[in-house]
């Protein structure tokens, strides 16, 4: 009995909402023949258009609704919206992150390599130094001069 019943009550809902979709989307004459007067509307805007005249486009229709009123549609529906904005807005900033990260770290590495090079060039100095007062003090030996530390 209950398959039947589910059955009888999928039906129903299915044909309801096929009547209403239809319903919605023709625009029926009013009267008894609607398809006559559809014809004959049709013939009467193809009359002036084969004496040259240009007949008047009809307004077009608006198949869907704008905008719900109901105040939870709406809610949800800018609920969505900023949360959109949001994790646009986020993936933007993160990004943006990145980029300053990367450019922290490329800067910190040029530094660190600036560094290095001073380094060595300081060792380097010193070390010339260093032979030189070392020659320098051999030769005043050598020449029998006290060497003073």
């Amino acid at each position: 009995m209950t398959p039947i019943r589910t059955l009888l009550i999928g039906t129903a809902l299915t044909a309801f909402a096929a009547t209403a979709a239809v319903a919605q989307t023709e625009q029926p004459a009013a009267g008894m023949n609607g398809q006559a007067q559809v014809q004959l509307q049709g013939a009467a805007n193809a009359a002036p258009a084969a004496q040259g005249v240009q007949p008047v486009a009809p307004a077009p229709t608006q198949l869907a609704v704008p905008g719900s009123t109901d105040p939870l549609v709406q809610k949800r529906n800018a609920d969505a919206k900023a949360n959109a904005e949001y994790r646009a807005s986020k993936k933007a900033s993160k990004a943006e992150l990145k980029a300053q990260q990367k450019a922290a770290k490329s800067q910190y590495k040029e530094q660190v390599g600036d560094a290095k090079i001073n380094q060595k060039a300081d060792k380097q100095a010193a070390s010339n130094e260093m032979k030189i007062d070392m020659q320098g003090q051999a030769g005043a030996q050598a020449d029998g001069a006290d060497v003073k530390q």
